[in-house]
């Protein structure tokens, strides 16, 4: 049901000042549980120490399954597409139940038990979502590994999370690319000493090793077991899972996750931020590796009994009309995306969306970085045919879901803002810099072994309440603006610029497909703004160019915001979910790229080296 804006400022208002009563009742409303909580919620933030349904029992993979047999057996649950458009396979929630089933005897054959850690490191196909939900239902905790992430990234994970299975596939296509994910694992598991036991699903066909003690094909012991597992019903504040994400310093961070106070969050976000209704097909783009995959590819979806597309290739495969001839060819109606992906697909040409229908397309999502106000524009208008909300949705990896977002037809957002904060979240700025001073059940619960580096982290600078890292501000209407990192900030003549205004100021260029922008030293400003910039297929990069763009910056955000350096760049180093590693930008700027640091988390390696011999091919002393 959409909400009017009437009764959203009702209900946030009766979820800041009365928040057990609230979560409560949405607690009931959004789970079934297996025996009732002794208390809401106890704790406070500044402690680090926070529960949520105390005493509760519940079982994710029931709330994500079973419940909906009854009414929903026959619904489509999965639709997989794989690289090829042709290759499309359906799983309905009946069948997606005997499937879950049979891998978690599986799991219990291999001696897993409730609190055991399981790694996943899988592409993109049902037998992932399949291995989370299996974990979850015998109270396992999952703890998913990108599938893009090397064997060194790998080994730190499992070795960190103490996982003993590890569940993987032989391999994976996307595009013209063949993708060995087992030599991967193999390389990775020479430094695992806890893995006991490997289950690999046969999915491309690749020639792989294969050790007979240790490593079991999925499609055989699959065969061998009951259809039939009773789910284990685990404390609200058991974990569910551990998911690592990295830092620009340190090594990378697992964020625990507890099992009720996340399930009450994730579905009552999703059916909120996306307005669901029963009918909806619905697409996350992201990775299970990655928190949205978790939260808005699995969890909340399918929570709320809905059909969830997946899709295992690259969107410009075999043409930049992958996308969009997908949303018309499984008629789907909620699409939730990356600022990073649909400026690469804004890059080719309004051709390729123009050429397919989406008419079936209701609501637009955004998620993983602030959306740049042009980019914005175009999701709007060209995808969207002015006629589809866009939801630009804020939040991370730690808060388990969306924090601050638009809702459709209720919170209408400035175009590029990130909207009003969701119920229960309260926001305030601190020295320019988003925090959260109340508890809300969705947070994470702590750093995986590390509990000070949880206090240290999150909740020591602004004692009583959660620090996001996150510079923002908010405007009249009461929407908040993220600006990006607090480390994202150039100081030229004492003025304080963000990175992401700038980069939104160059991507409104009609040339400018991507920018990054850095900070670099001057001796007279302090620092000095370097921009590198990737153009649009037609564009020609040429020193004309140059002084245009600068001038361009110059009219929309005054002098100060005067560009001193632009390097051309065919593509930007990126994180697997797509953020600008702008700290690597910074590195080669500064001609500092003698220690790069962890790159674990980086996309395409090669970029670097580009950006590099790029930079050694201009004059240093070049001033635009």
């Amino acid at each position: 049901m959409t909400l009017s804006n009437q009764e959203y400022q009702h209900l946030y208002q009766e979820s800041i000042n009365n928040p057990e009563a609230f979560w409560d009742k949405e607690a009931r409303e959004a789970i079934t549980w297996h025996s009732d909580w002794s208390k809401t919620f106890e704790g406070a933030l500044q402690e680090g120490e926070t529960a949520w349904f105390v005493d509760g029992k519940l079982n994710a993979a029931y709330n994500c399954i079973d419940r909906h047999l009854d009414t929903e057996a026959d619904k489509k649950a999965l639709i997989w597409e794989g690289n090829t458009p042709c290759d499309v396979k359906t799983l309905t929630y009946a069948e997606l139940h005997q499937a879950v089933c049979k891998l978690a005897n599986v799991l219990l054959s291999f001696g897993v038990k409730p609190q055991d850690t399981v790694g996943i490191y899988m592409p993109l196909i049902p037998e992932a979502y399949i291995a989370m939900l299996a974990c979850a239902r015998i109270g396992a905790v999952h703890s998913v590994v990108f599938g893009g992430f090397s064997a060194d990234a790998l080994t730190h994970r499992l070795n960190d999370a103490g996982c003993k299975v590890l569940i993987t596939a032989d391999g994976s296509a996307r595009g013209e690319k063949a993708i060995n994910f087992k030599a991967v694992v193999d390389e990775a598991l020479l430094s695992t000493p806890k893995v006991e036991q490997v289950l690999v699903v046969k999915h491309a066909g690749l020639d792989i090793a294969f050790q007979p003690k240790r490593d079991v094909w999925y499609h055989e012991v699959i065969q061998e077991v009951s259809a039939v597992c009773e789910p284990v019903w685990m404390d609200a504040n058991d974990p569910l899972f551990i998911l690592y994400t990295s830092g620009s310093t340190g090594k990378p961070k697992g964020i625990l996750h507890a099992t009720g106070g996340y399930l009450v969050y994730t579905a009552m976000t999703f059916k909120h931020v996306f307005d669901y209704k029963p009918e909806d097909i619905y697409w996350c783009t992201a990775d299970v590796g990655w928190i949205t995959g978790h939260s808005y590819g699995v969890y909340g979806p399918l929570l709320n009994g809905a059909t969830v597309l997946i899709y295992e290739g690259i969107p410009t495969y075999p043409t930049p009309s992958r996308c969009w001839e997908m949303i018309d060819r499984h008629k789907v109606s909620i699409f939730y995306t990356a600022p990073t992906a649909l400026r690469s697909l804004r890059r080719e040409g309004d051709d390729y969306v123009t050429q397919t229908s989406r008419q079936s397309l209701r609501v637009l999502g955004s998620v993983g970085e602030p959306i740049n106000p042009d980019v914005w524009a175009w999701y709007e208008a060209v995808v969207g045919n002015n006629r589809c909300p866009v939801v630009n949705t804020w939040w991370q990896t730690e808060t388990g879901g969306i924090i601050i977002t638009p809702l459709p037809g209720t919170t209408p957002p400035g175009k590029g803002s990130a909207g009003k904060p969701f119920f229960g979240i309260q926001p305030d700025i601190v020295d320019g810099k988003l925090v959260i001073t109340k508890p809300w059940p969705g947070m994470m619960k702590t750093v995986y072994g590390n509990q000070q580096r949880f206090l240290d982290t999150y909740l020591t600078e602004v004692p009583g309440a959660y620090l996001t890292g996150d510079l923002a501000s908010v405007d009249e209407d009461g929407n908040y603006w993220i600006k990006g990192r607090s480390d994202d900030i150039i100081q030229v003549s004492g003025h304080r610029l963000g990175t992401e205004e700038l980069e939104s100021a160059l991507i409104s260029h009609d040339t400018v497909s991507e920018a990054g922008v850095v900070g670099v030293h001057d001796d007279i400003k302090g620092e000095a703004i370097y921009a590198f910039v990737t153009l649009k297929a037609d564009a020609n990069a040429d020193d004309a160019l140059k002084q245009a763009l600068v001038q361009h910056v110059r009219k929309m955000m005054g002098p100060v915001a005067t560009i001193d350096r632009i390097q051309w760049a065919e593509a930007l180093p990126k994180t697997r979910s797509g953020k600008i590693m702008r700290r690597l930008l910074r590195k080669i700027a500064r001609h500092d790229v003698g220690s790069l640091g962890d790159l674990s988390t980086l996309a395409e390696p090669d970029v670097i080296e580009a950006l590099i011999e790029g930079q050694k091919a201009q004059s240093i002393k070049e001033v635009i």
